[in-house]
């Protein structure tokens, strides 16, 4: 879950965003080396009391900003439940909320330049391959950035199919938005081309991104 960075400040800020990572990293390992329902609930609770740490209003942002994941979250607990798997199915769902949620609190509480930072460090090895640090880098930032205009476009659209259908929204807005998300990529595209594209280790731009 990839979340802009919270306007409120919290006590994680100043921590460096290799400390954070490396955490989330350790964490979300952890928790998929077990499958008891019990422990993956306490961690659960745990992520839960570090959203409440910097207080209430931090705690319902951080639930906002997790909307995307509750639809399939409960299409994930329905199903155990219809297959009668009960213990898994609350395994599964603890575990998928606990990774989800404290990758959202991680992506809260770093700066946008951080994340796009430690991407291109953990991308640098692979330069010899080719691969290209930077435009790994500006990936990421975009991917960020392009998030929750992605989901305001969609909420945009649903509203606007409701105002003018009585039926239920369907499959149907997936055209109109993919459309809007690839006239985005385009514009942006432009724009990234007009400042030069993206640099990489030798200084030429190597990166036509369309």
């Amino acid at each position: 879950m990839l979340s802009l960075t919270s306007p409120i400040k919290t006590p994680y800020h100043p921590i460096r965003p290799a400390i954070k990572f490396a955490f989330l990293c350790g964490f979300t390992f952890a928790i998929f080396l077990t499958g008891d329902p019990f422990i993956l609930a306490v961690a659960l609770l745990l992520v839960v009391v570090l959203y409440l740490v910097p207080g209430y209003g931090f705690f319902l942002l951080g639930l906002r900003r997790l909307a995307p994941i509750w639809l399939f979250l409960a299409v994930v607990t329905i199903w155990h439940i219809v297959i009668r798997e009960y213990a898994e199915g609350f395994a599964v769902g603890f575990r998928l909320l606990s990774a989800v949620a404290l990758a959202n609190l991680v992506t809260m509480t770093t700066r946008l330049d951080d994340l796009v930072a430690i991407a291109e460090r953990l991308s640098h090895p692979f330069r010899r391959f080719g691969v290209n640090s930077k435009g790994v880098g500006v990936a990421l930032a975009l991917v960020v950035r392009f998030t929750p205009v992605l989901a305001k476009n969609a909420a945009l659209l649903l509203e606007s199919w409701r105002s003018r259908s009585p039926r239920r929204p369907s499959w149907r807005i997936v055209v109109p938005l993919t459309a809007i998300a690839l006239d985005d990529a385009e514009h942006v595209a432009e724009a990234l081309r007009a400042r030069g594209g993206i640099q990489n280790q030798n200084g030429r731009s190597r990166w036509n991104v369309t």
